[in-house]
């Protein structure tokens, strides 16, 4: 309200006055952070009003400072708070002062907006020596998270060194634990790619294969080996190879949907590159669907009722069972069989009977 019935004739006395009394009355506890974020928003709005009405940016520095001594850091800390100080800094052309308060948030805060902030910075100023003691810094602290090292390899690889991001991945994916290695192991793998370095992405493949056996994987690495050669037929016969080869260790795994999104895939290939006898030969494998019930049940194992669901039969799966049903056909066919056989001689037998009267 101060603020907005300012002129230009007041001082900005009064706007401080009240800024000074709302700040001034702390949060009731120092240790449960959930008091302390409305109160966070006064000291910010105080240094925006000081940095962007007052224009004292000396004066908006200072409110930024004095928030921070007072937050309890041992307890929790606020990311906010330390990116629009240090941003303020910048702003007033000190990058050592900047620097400083992103050093002192990352050893008090830690949190990872502070790092991709802080590489955000030296990266606009060209200074890839210090992103890289940086980004070296945030994966200690955070060895699991994936994000960074696809950036500290995405760094590397846009200086051009190749071989320092070809051991950033190769670190990366040797950690013990990591929150998305499907996104570490496909930069990996594109970044061969984009290299040319064909073969570096079939031994990639190969590695991920050990490791997981997803349908994706496969179909990611069968498309791979199309795209190897376009227009030859090495490489189609490649490709046709991982497709099988994926297609027999799904079956030995009995994973019906993961087999029909791969014979999906594989019949794409097929219409867009093969012949009618290739394309024959996959339709052959694709299953029928069938619609059918079972007992839906609770984590406790009670039984909830009915519920339908779709099941493939594969032509290739039927095995014994297909034997068991042309036992039962041939059974069925002999019994009507016979059926039919005693009705006519019943037939006959009657009508000899009606010739004799």
């Amino acid at each position: 309200l101060e603020e907005d019935h300012e002129t230009k004739e007041t001082t900005h006395a009064r706007v401080r006055d009240v800024y000074e009394k709302a700040v001034s009355n702390l949060p009731p506890s120092s240790t449960e952070k959930q008091y302390w974020k409305r109160y966070i928003y006064l000291w910010i709005n105080y240094a925006i009003y000081e940095e962007l009405t007052a224009r004292d940016l000396h004066r908006a520095s200072m409110v930024y400072e004095t928030c921070l001594n007072l937050i309890p850091h041992a307890k929790f800390s606020f990311a906010k708070v330390w990116i629009y100080a240090a941003k303020l800094h910048v702003r007033r052309r000190d990058l050592q002062s900047a620097r400083k308060l992103f050093g002192k948030a990352i050893g008090l805060c830690g949190k990872e907006t502070i790092f991709t902030e802080y590489i955000a910075l030296e990266l606009a100023l060209g200074e890839i020596d210090r992103c890289r003691t940086l980004y070296t810094q945030y994966l200690k602290a955070m060895p699991h998270n994936c994000t960074a090292w696809k950036r500290y390899a995405e760094l590397e690889h846009s200086v051009g060194e190749s071989e320092r991001t070809r051991a950033i991945y190769e670190l990366a994916i040797s950690q013990p634990a990591l929150d998305m290695p499907e996104m570490l192991w496909k930069g990996y793998i594109d970044f061969e790619i984009g290299e040319c370095e064909n073969e570096h992405a079939r031994k990639l493949y190969e590695r991920l294969l050990d490791r997981t056996g997803h349908v994706k994987v496969w179909i990611s690495f069968a498309q791979f080996e199309g795209t190897v050669a376009v227009g030859g037929e090495g490489g189609l016969q490649s490709c046709r190879k991982i497709f099988q080869r994926a297609y027999q260790q799904l079956k030995e795994e009995g994973m019906k949907e993961e087999r029909v999104l791969l014979l999906d895939a594989w019949r794409v290939l097929e219409k867009d590159r093969g012949d009618a006898k290739s394309i024959s030969e996959v339709e052959t494998k694709m299953p029928r669907r069938v619609k059918r019930k079972r007992m839906k049940l609770d984590a406790d194992g009670n039984e909830l009722g009915w519920e339908e669901y779709f099941d493939y039969h594969f032509p290739d799966d039927q095995g014994a069972a297909s034997s068991n049903l042309k036992i039962l056909e041939m059974a069925a066919k002999w019994e009507k069989l016979q059926k039919n056989v005693s009705n006519s001689s019943d037939d006959d037998s009657s009508s000899d009977e009606s010739d004799d009267e």
